[in-house]
């Protein structure tokens, strides 16, 4: 049975729900989830939502903290609608019902995060994104927005011209049905879970991502991946950069404040990628704890103020690794945490493919470069859902329904795959293969990199996609088959791997998050550009676009 809506949201976190606020009361808007919305990855964002709204800041300094934190490679047109309607959207959620922290005298409270020129970062104590995605979920609740909560997209359907509308598994059911749309907006986050040591949510599998490249469209600057300075040890939970904004500081096991020598200015608020460089370079160089972890000291903080501030940050500490950061220093490592890299789209999230979207994480309007500013994400979600929102509202206005023909004939396609899937092999288990990916890629594709790792990624993963051809799943039971939705994800992540290595091989340079110990140099003349890599029927491609400069020069980056 094909299902029928006018726009089809895929993932239903804070760039999914914005998109749908926008839509839904123009148009017969539904959004598809692989979980409950509440479970989406958004609800983990702790530290906070940035906006210029204190009189001595702007929206151009915004703008110009996040040029140079994206290690010039930003789309500067992007930046700048970021920059200037992030104010409305933090007051917009204010007033839908976002319970913020709040200054003294009732303003929003705003702290300092790495790499900005102000307090700026909006927060609720440490569970912002908690907060936001519940406000958001409500608005779209209560404009009427279909739900399809459970439910796994497993292709998009393009016609000769035009995205038809895509495939989905009832997870429920073992179902497949097709849905017809005149456009789909991916808003499936990143695909952080390719890497072991992950701040992720395991359901952060990039499937939206490996949608679109089965699908024609390019995935842009996948190399970019983002490791997180401050994860915590043994378990790599996110410890928000809050805790450093709040005044944290970092410590090798010789009691040395070691920042001083990587940013002597900043110290530990130095953009993420150059922290993660020194916590990193600390740990290999002999100077980290037993272990291999350095210490975050939030004591003299004191109690009262982590209580306020970070009391989601202390529950963590305690439950996961037995400290109480009042009492004792956190032990912390970097870890994966972001993906700059994405579907390739411009700055209303249009793709190659007319009437097929992107959002959010899951999006490469090339926002954030090759690194992102902590509190960035949030406010992307938000601005960007608004901005894409009203771009697909256009595009459908003008636009014919799709023909239902593609539709049965790819959902036929799609449940033959998945029969032969549950009938095939016996030789590889699914779950073997994933912890081989990520071993290969936590070790290989880090925060530092080398030809010579990044070569053997490469041959490793594509030995994986040989494997995954003969796995074997178990069980063969339709309903809830998440050995099933385990497998289809694997497929996602591995389709994703590859394009992540040969855009890290290719960019024989250092920047932002991308750090090649052969190459540890920026080359502006050779890779001022953006990567790009698409599927084509003898393989994978690699080109190189321009990027979009404007306001401000490109500089050498130092704090």
């Amino acid at each position: 049975m094909t299902l029928r809506h006018e726009v089809v949201i895929v993932g239903a976190g804070l760039a999914g729900l914005r998109t749908a606020i926008e839509l839904a009361e123009n148009c017969d808007t539904a959004v598809l989830s692989k979980v409950h919305p509440l479970r989406s990855h958004s609800v983990a964002a702790q530290g906070g939502v940035n906006a210029a709204l204190s009189e001595s800041d702007s929206w151009q300094d915004h703008a110009f903290d996040t040029v140079k934190g994206s290690d010039y490679l930003a789309d500067q047109d992007v930046v700048e609608i970021l920059a200037k309607l992030a104010p409305m959207a933090v007051i917009e959620n204010e007033r839908w019902g976002t319970a913020f922290s709040r200054t003294e005298d009732g303003r929003i409270a705003q702290r300092p995060f790495g790499g900005a020129m102000y307090p700026r970062t909006c927060y609720a104590a440490d569970r912002t994104g908690h907060n936001l995605l519940h406000t958001t979920f409500e608005q779209a609740l209560r404009l009427g927005v279909k739900f399809y909560n459970e439910w796994f997209a497993t292709s998009i359907v393009r016609g000769p011209d035009r995205v038809r509308g895509l495939t989905a598994l009832n997870i429920a059911t073992g179902e497949v049905h097709g849905i017809s749309a005149k456009a789909v907006v991916i808003a499936t986050g990143g695909f952080g879970r390719i890497y072991g040591n992950s701040t992720n949510a395991l359901i952060n599998t990039g499937d939206g991502c490996a949608l679109a490249l089965r699908a024609g469209v390019g995935l842009k600057d996948m190399e970019f991946v983002q490791f997180h300075p401050t994860t915590l040890f043994g378990s790599n939970i996110l410890i928000t950069e809050g805790a450093r904004g709040e005044g944290g500081l970092l410590f090798n096991r010789d009691g040395e404040r070691f920042m001083s020598r990587y940013a002597p200015e900043k110290m530990e608020l130095a953009p993420r990628d150059i922290v993660a460089r020194a916590i990193r370079r600390e740990i290999d160089e002999g100077r980290g704890f037993e272990g291999g972890y350095v210490h975050l000291d939030l004591r003299h903080l004191g109690r009262d103020r982590i209580l306020e501030r970070l009391p989601g940050i202390r529950e963590i500490c305690m439950e996961f690794a037995g400290v109480d950061p009042i009492e004792e220093p956190i032990p912390v490592v970097p870890g994966q945490h972001y993906s700059m890299g994405g579907i390739d789209c411009n700055k209303n999230g249009e793709t190659s493919l007319p009437g097929l979207y992107a959002v959010g994480e899951a999006a490469c309007m090339s926002l954030h470069g090759a690194n992102r500013l902590g509190g960035n994400s949030l406010v992307e979600t938000l601005v960007f859902g608004r901005v894409v929102g009203k771009a697909v509202l256009d595009y459908i206005k003008r636009t014919g329904d799709p023909a239902d023909q593609d539709m049965e004939e790819e959902a036929f396609r799609v449940r033959h795959e998945l029969q032969a899937m549950l009938m095939s092999g016996t030789d590889y288990l699914p779950a073997a293969i994933r912890e081989e990916l990520n071993r290969t890629m936590d070790t290989n594709v880090g925060v530092f990199r080398s030809r010579e790792s990044l070569e053997k990624a490469l041959t490793r993963v594509r030995d994986l996609r040989q494997q995954f051809k003969k796995i074997d799943l178990g069980r063969s039971d339709k309903r809830y088959n998440y050995a099933m939705v385990r497998a289809l994800e694997l497929q996602n992540m591995l389709d994703l791997a590859e394009p992540i290595i040969m855009g890290a091989l290719a960019r024989e340079e250092s920047r932002g998050a991308h750090w090649r110990v052969d190459y540890p140099r920026r080359d502006d003349s050779r890779f001022l550009k953006h990567t790009v890599v698409t599927l084509a029927r003898d393989g994978l491609k690699l080109h190189y676009a321009d990027v979009h400069l404007g306001m401000f020069e490109v500089k050498e980056r130092t704090y």
